[in-house]
């Protein structure tokens, strides 16, 4: 069974910089799987913004977070980091680690159903 664990948020102010981390664990080391972090603003549903697969390091990102945030991978210690740069007060929420296995639909983060796997989340405020 796959389990993830988030850390790494927190409160910043506009234009500010937060490093979150995924720690996973329970991996088929046969299979190839999609990491990937969803954003959920307050009263919102969660959007796939970033996510990269398990053996190979391919990476999607959201328009909307391109060229600010930066998704990367420490393949040895199964952990995926998500480096969140030039943030603004649409970046608040809860972020979510999730994984499933790889397919285009998930790499492309199309549907929260291709993720069976989540961490609990972790909430990033950002301050105007």
């Amino acid at each position: 069974q796959v389990q993830l664990v988030e850390s790494g948020g927190g409160l910043v102010e506009t234009g500010g910089s937060l490093r979150l981390s995924c720690v996973g664990s329970g991996f088929d080391r046969t299979e190839d799987y999609v990491i990937g972090w969803f954003h959920q603003a307050p009263g919102k549903g969660r959007v796939g913004i970033s996510s990269i697969s398990t053996k190979e390091g391919r990476i999607y990102y959201r328009e909307s977070v391109k060229g600010r945030f930066t998704i990367s991978r420490d393949a040895a210690k199964d952990t995926v980091f998500l480096q969140m740069d030039k943030l603004t007060p649409e970046d608040t929420g809860t972020y979510y680690c999730a994984s499933g296995f790889l397919t285009i639909r998930s790499f492309a983060m199309r549907r929260e159903t291709d993720f069976p796997y989540w961490g609990q989340g972790i909430q990033v405020t950002v301050s105007s």
